[in-house]
């Protein structure tokens, strides 16, 4: 019920913003785009995708090295659909991933687990240090100014936040996750069958992950190498909208815009596609690098074109994965 509430309040909030800024002013805009241009723009997050779901294939076990990169790539695009579309916190697509590597290409739950979990760590850890560096760039572009200077401000403390959430969860990861989750489950008195029925194959991936940070560290790196790359493929498409919208900006405003841009999306993670107010914010963050609230709600709409074209790509990646999933179980099933 509380989804559908923040749902209808996004939607009311980007209607406002739309209303408010002139439906024809922000038609204007981005009819002077063309089919081209729009086309252009969707380059950087094919890049993306394609760096990301490499900085995956890095951490996976050696005997899952067989799947092909680009059957790794589609059953990652599957999963980014749950979390682009569901309040999860961006988690939600993992246990997919899992699902859909086993049952695809029969890569042990272990393994799948463990790389899944370590992905995320290393695509975090990767993203802490983009926003990082983007919050220092935008301190330098902006100046200490009242209102940008507590805007910043406010960003370092919530980035210091999650600086100290990744190295928690790294250290938890070092203690056993699914461990520490089962005894603190069992601590507080709750006994969930469907957690407990796994409990064999949750330690498994604990040992998994423990074995990889013990003995493939230079792998562990690399996948933040990558994934950084990816996040600096955001900063490119950031670049691309604002140039094609007729604006001048530097590549060192666009990596700050970009990792804000990111931050405000991390941040409204409780709002099913964090509607309205990852508009919002991308519209008060060009403002603040002196843009107008035409190019401003334009970039914004024009970014949230580009996560519904990979939606609904993501669906057609999970249908074709799905398919393969249940031709695996029918062979399964046939007698030999």
């Amino acid at each position: 019920m509380l989804r559908y509430i923040l749902l209808t309040f996004g939607l009311i909030v980007l209607g406002l913003l739309v209303w408010n800024i002139g439906p024809g002013n922000i038609y204007e805009a981005a009819s002077r785009l063309g089919t081209g241009t729009l086309f252009l723009i969707l380059i950087p997050s094919v890049l993306m995708y394609v760096i990301e779901a490499y900085g995956w294939k890095i951490v996976l076990g050696q005997g899952t090295q067989w799947v092909p990169f680009w059957r790794l790539l589609t059953i990652r695009t599957a999963g980014e659909v749950f979390n682009m579309t569901t309040p999860t916190a961006f988690v939600g697509g993992e246990p997919l991933k899992v699902y859909l590597l086993n049952k695809s290409y029969q890569v042990p739950i272990s393994e799948a687990g463990a790389s899944v979990v370590i992905a995320k760590t290393t695509m975090t850890i990767a993203e802490v240090v983009y926003i990082l560096g983007g919050v220092a760039l935008g301190f330098w572009l902006l100046g200490s100014g009242v209102s940008p200077g507590q805007t910043i401000t406010a960003a370092l403390f919530s980035v210091g936040l999650m600086v100290c959430s990744i190295a928690g969860f790294v250290f938890i990861q070092h203690r056993g996750l699914f461990a520490s989750i089962l005894s603190l489950l069992k601590k507080l008195g709750l006994r969930l069958r469907a957690v407990e029925a796994q409990e064999e194959h949750l330690r498994s991936i604990d040992q998994t992950i423990l074995n990889f940070y013990s003995h493939h560290r230079r792998a562990f790196y690399a996948s933040i190498g990558v994934y950084f790359l990816g996040w600096l493929a955001e900063s490119l498409e950031v670049f691309g909208i604002i140039y094609a919208l007729g604006g001048s900006i530097s590549f060192l405003a666009a990596i700050s815009i970009g990792a804000f841009a990111v931050f405000i999306k991390g941040g409204a993670f409780f709002i099913p596609g964090s509607l309205g107010a990852q508009e919002a914010g991308n519209l008060l963050l060009l403002q603040a690098f002196g843009y107008s609230d035409v190019t401003g709600i334009t970039f914004a709409l024009l970014r949230r074109f580009r996560e519904v074209v990979w939606i609904g790509i993501g669906l057609v990646c999970l249908a074709v994965v799905g398919k393969r999933g249940r031709i695996e179980d029918h062979r399964a099933e046939s007698p030999s």
